[in-house]
C-alpha cells in the first residue's frame, strides 16, 4: 500500500547511501577554509571533543593573525648578538685581569727578596800587561771603577738619557708613552725598531736578571724598575746605570768603556766620544768601535741629533762633533798580540789553577817589539804573498833564557785566531840541520871537518840539493852555509839517526821525531815555539832554556797568586861545542843561504830552511841579545811559488832584528872563554882533525872566500901558527 502513495513536493525524504552520501557530508563551506600563507594547526595528541553539527551551531570567524615584518626579525637578532658580545667580553675581561695578576704574583714570587738583591757574580777579568806595565789584552769582562755623576761632564749623562730614555726625570719606572710610541714605530716599520724600555729597566736587567727575553723576564724587570724607583733617586739611579751598563769587548760601565776605546778616563772624554759611549747600548759588540768603527760613528752621529733634539747641545755643536768623529784608540800589537793572550789562557790553569777571580797577568812580552813583528810580517805579506803564493806567517823573539819578547801567531787574528807559532807543527828542513852538526861536532868532528858533496842513493832514496850542483870534497862549515842536503844525510848517517833525535831533543825540541835517514833534512814536524827555543843554548853559551811568558799573576788588590821562579838551568851544550858551532852558523849569514840578514854592528848567526816541494820557509837566527824565528807558508799545506827561507822569511827577521837592536849596547855571542870554562889549546887540538880532502872544486870557490891560513880550513904547521889559528878559529874572526 505504500508502495502505491504518490510522492509529493512535501513528501520525506529518501536517505542516501554509498559514496555519494560520504561526499556530500566532507564538503567545505568556505569559512572552514584556512586562509593561504597560514600554516594549518597542528593535530593535537588528545582526541577531538565531537564537533556540533554546523547546522545546529553558527561557525566563529577566526582572528587573523597578521605576520610579523623582516627588519624587526633582524634587529631583534642583532640585539640578541651585540648582548651576547658584551657578555662574554666582560667575562673574558675578567678572566684576563685575574691572569695578569696572578701572572704578576707568579714574577714577583720567583724574584729574591727584595733586601738580599745583589749584584750577580761576573766572570773573573784577566789584565795582560807587558813588561812595562803596558795594556795589551783583556780576556773575561772588564768592570771599570765607580765614578760619581758629580764627577762625569754633564753631556755624558744627557747623551745616554737623549738617545735611550728621553723622558726619564717624568716617569715613574716605566713610560707607557715610551712604550706605544715603541709599539706604533716598530708597527710601521714591520719590525723591532724601538725599545720601550726605561733607563731604570735597563739597570735592573744589568744588575739582576739575565739577558734572555722572555715575557717573565719583562715582568720582573717591570716590578724591579718599580721598586728602584721608590728606593733611589733619578741622579742615583742614573750613576748606578752609567756604572754597569754593558758597552761591549768585556767593558762594564763608562770608566771601563773609556780607557778600552779611548785610552782616557770618562772624566775626559769628549762630545764626540761620550755620543759613542752612547750609541753602544743599543748594540755593544756590534758597534763597538774596535771592531765596527764605521758603524760606531754612524750611531754617534744619530746620538749626537738626538742631543741637539733635546736642546742638551746646540746644532752648532753637532754639527762641528760631527765633523770631527772620535777615534778609537788601537793599543800597541791589539790585533796579533791576541795570540800571546790565548797562549797564555792555556798555560794559567798550570800556573794558578781555576781562575776565581779578577787577575792581573805580567808578561815578558816587549809591546814595542810586538808591534814590529806584526807590522814586519803583515807588510811583507802584504807585498808579496800573491807573487810567492804564500797566505800565512808567523814570527817568535825570545832572549836568550827564553823570555818571549814578541809572538805573531798569523796574518790576521780577527780572520783566524790558529796560533800558527805555539799549536802548528810544520817540517823545519835545513833549519833542522844545525842538530845534526852538533851532534857530529860532539863525536869529534870539526867545522873545517870535510865531507862530499856527491849524489846519494840511499835503496832508492836520492836527496838532492837545492841548486841540483854538487861542490866536492867540502868543510862542514861549508856545507851548513851552503845547507848542502847531501853532506847533511852523509853526516847524520855517520853520527847515528837517534844520535841526532837525542840531542834535538836535549836542546828543547818536545816533538815526536822519527830517527831515520831523512831527519837530518828537517822532515819531522815541529812548533815554531820549540824551534826558536832549542836555538837559544846556542846563544847563551850551551844552557837549557824554557820558553816562558808569564812572570808574575796576582789579583786587582795585590794579592801574589804566581811569581816565575830563577831556575838553574842545565849544560845541555859543551860551551867549546856551543861556539864551534856559533862560528859555523855566522858563515851562513856572510856567505851562505842568509847573506841578506844583516844586523849593522852586531855579530849574529842562524840558519835558514826550506822543506820539501817549497812548503815552508824559515829562518831562525839570533843575537847575543834575542833569538828569533820566522815562518812562511799556507796552512793547507800547499806549495809557495818558490819561497825559500833565505827570501822572505830572512827580510822579515832583518826588519824585525834591526827594530830590535837599536839602542841596545852591542854584545859578541857567547863562546867558550866568556863561559868560564876555557880549555887549554891542547884539549881543543886534540879534538881537531885537520882536512886531508882536498879543497872545495871551483863552483864552490867562486860562491866563497878562499880559505887562509889565518882563520880558514887549513891547518898551520908551526906551533905558533897551529896556536893563532886555534884562537883566531875559535874565538875570534866572524
Amino acid at each position: 500500500m505504500a508502495r502505491g502513495r504518490k510522492q509529493g513536493g512535501g513528501g520525506r525524504k529518501e536517505p542516501r547511501f554509498g559514496l555519494a552520501a560520504a561526499m556530500a557530508d566532507l564538503r567545505l563551506d568556505p569559512k572552514d577554509r584556512i586562509p593561504a600563507g597560514e600554516d594549518p594547526p597542528k593535530k593535537s595528541a588528545k582526541k577531538k571533543p565531537v564537533e556540533p553539527d554546523e547546522d545546529d551551531v553558527p561557525a566563529r570567524e577566526p582572528k587573523p593573525t597578521p605576520p610579523k615584518s623582516k627588519p624587526a626579525r633582524a634587529k631583534s637578532r642583532w640585539g640578541m648578538s651585540i648582548g651576547r658580545m658584551a657578555y662574554w667580553a666582560v667575562v673574558c675581561g675578567l678572566w684576563g685581569v685575574i691572569a695578569l695578576v696572578g701572572v704578576v704574583i707568579w714574577a714577583g714570587a720567583h724574584l729574591p727578596p727584595i733586601q738580599s738583591l745583589e749584584i750577580p757574580k761576573r766572570p773573573p777579568t784577566i789584565e795582560i800587561v807587558g813588561f812595562d806595565g803596558t795594556m795589551l789584552a783583556q780576556r773575561g769582562e772588564m768592570a771599570g771603577a765607580n765614578v760619581a755623576l758629580k764627577d762625569l761632564p754633564p753631556y755624558l749623562p744627557k747623551a745616554f738619557i737623549a738617545i735611550e730614555d728621553r723622558r726619564f726625570y717624568q716617569h715613574w719606572g716605566i713610560d707607557p708613552i715610551g712604550i706605544g710610541r715603541a709599539v706604533v714605530a716598530n708597527i710601521l716599520h714591520r719590525g723591532v725598531s724601538q725599545g720601550g724600555s726605561t733607563l731604570t729597566q735597563q739597570l735592573a736587567k744589568n744588575l739582576f736578571l739575565t739577558q734572555e727575553r722572555t715575557l717573565a723576564r719583562k715582568l720582573q724587570e717591570a716590578e724591579l724598575a718599580l721598586w728602584l724607583e721608590r728606593k733611589y733617586s733619578k741622579r742615583e739611579i742614573l750613576e748606578l746605570y752609567l756604572n754597569r751598563v754593558y758597552f761591549g769587548s768585556g767593558a762594564y760601565g763608562v770608566e771601563a768603556a773609556a780607557q778600552r776605546y779611548f785610552g782616557k778616563s770618562a772624566r775626559q772624554v769628549t762630545v764626540a766620544e761620550a755620543a759613542m759611549l752612547a750609541g753602544l747600548v743599543k748594540s755593544p759588540s756590534r758597534l763597538a768601535p774596535n771592531r765596527n768603527p764605521e758603524g760606531a760613528a754612524k750611531r754617534a752621529q744619530t746620538v749626537l741629533a738626538a742631543m741637539a733634539d733635546a736642546k742638551f747641545i746646540t746644532e752648532a755643536q753637532a754639527q762641528a762633533q760631527i765633523a770631527h768623529p772620535s777615534v778609537a784608540v788601537k793599543p800597541a800589537g791589539a790585533g796579533t798580540v791576541n795570540y800571546v793572550a790565548d797562549w797564555i789562557g792555556e798555560v794559567l790553569d798550570d800556573l794558578v789553577g781555576q781562575v776565581e777571580e779578577s787577575i792581573v797577568v805580567e808578561t815578558t812580552i816587549d809591546p814595542k817589539l810586538q808591534s814590529v813583528a806584526e807590522a814586519a810580517i803583515i807588510d811583507e805579506l802584504a807585498a808579496k804573498s800573491v807573487k810567492f803564493n804564500v797566505s800565512q806567517g808567523a814570527l817568535v823573539a825570545m832572549t836568550p833564557d827564553g823570555a818571549v819578547r814578541a809572538m805573531v801567531g798569523g796574518r790576521n787574528y780577527a780572520d783566524s785566531q790558529f796560533n800558527r807559532a805555539v799549536t802548528a807543527k810544520r817540517q823545519p828542513g835545513s833549519a833542522f840541520k844545525p842538530f845534526v852538526y852538533l851532534t857530529a861536532i860532539e863525536q869529534g868532528l870539526t867545522p873545517d871537518t870535510v865531507r862530499q858533496d856527491a849524489p846519494l842513493d840511499l835503496k832508492g832514496w836520492r836527496p838532492e840539493n837545492y841548486t841540483k850542483e854538487y861542490f866536492g870534497p867540502v868543510t862542514l862549515t861549508q856545507a851548513l852555509a851552503m845547507s848542502l842536503n847531501t853532506v847533511a844525510v852523509r853526516v847524520g848517517l855517520e853520527v847515528g839517526p837517534k844520535n841526532v833525535v837525542r840531542t834535538a831533543h836535549r836542546l828543547g825540541i818536545a816533538s815526536k821525531l822519527d830517527p831515520n835517514p831523512s831527519i837530518a833534512l828537517g822532515t819531522s814536524e815541529v812548533s815554531m815555539i820549540e824551534l826558536v827555543g832549542a836555538y837559544a843554548p846556542f846563544s847563551n853559551g850551551g844552557l837549557a832554556v824554557s820558553p816562558h811568558v808569564v812572570t808574575r799573576i796576582k789579583t786587582l788588590d795585590g794579592k801574589l797568586l804566581y811569581m816565575r821562579q830563577a831556575e838553574q838551568p842545565a849544560q845541555v851544550i859543551e860551551p867549546r861545542n856551543a861556539a864551534m858551532m856559533n862560528q859555523m852558523m855566522q858563515e851562513t849569514l856572510i856567505s851562505g843561504t842568509a847573506k841578506k840578514a844583516e844586523i849593522p854592528g852586531w855579530v849574529a848567526a842562524g840558519k835558514t830552511g826550506t822543506s820539501q816541494d817549497f812548503r815552508d820557509a824559515w829562518f831562525i837566527g839570533y843575537t847575543a841579545r834575542l833569538v828569533t824565528g820566522v815562518w812562511l807558508g799556507n796552512d793547507d799545506n800547499s806549495p809557495t811559488r818558490k819561497a825559500t827561507g833565505g827570501g822572505l822569511p830572512v827580510e822579515v827577521w832583518t826588519r824585525f832584528m834591526r827594530a830590535a837592536h837599536q839602542g841596545v849596547p852591542v854584545a859578541a855571542l857567547p863562546n867558550a872563554q866568556g863561559s868560564g870554562l876555557v880549555p887549554t889549546l891542547a884539549q881543543i887540538a886534540s879534538q881537531i882533525t885537520a882536512p886531508t880532502a882536498p879543497a872545495p872544486n871551483a863552483a864552490y870557490s867562486a860562491r866563497s872566500p878562499a880559505p887562509n891560513p889565518g882563520r880558514g880550513n887549513v891547518r898551520p904547521e908551526s906551533a905558533a901558527g897551529l896556536d893563532g889559528w886555534l884562537v883566531d878559529r875559535l874565538f875570534g874572526g866572524r
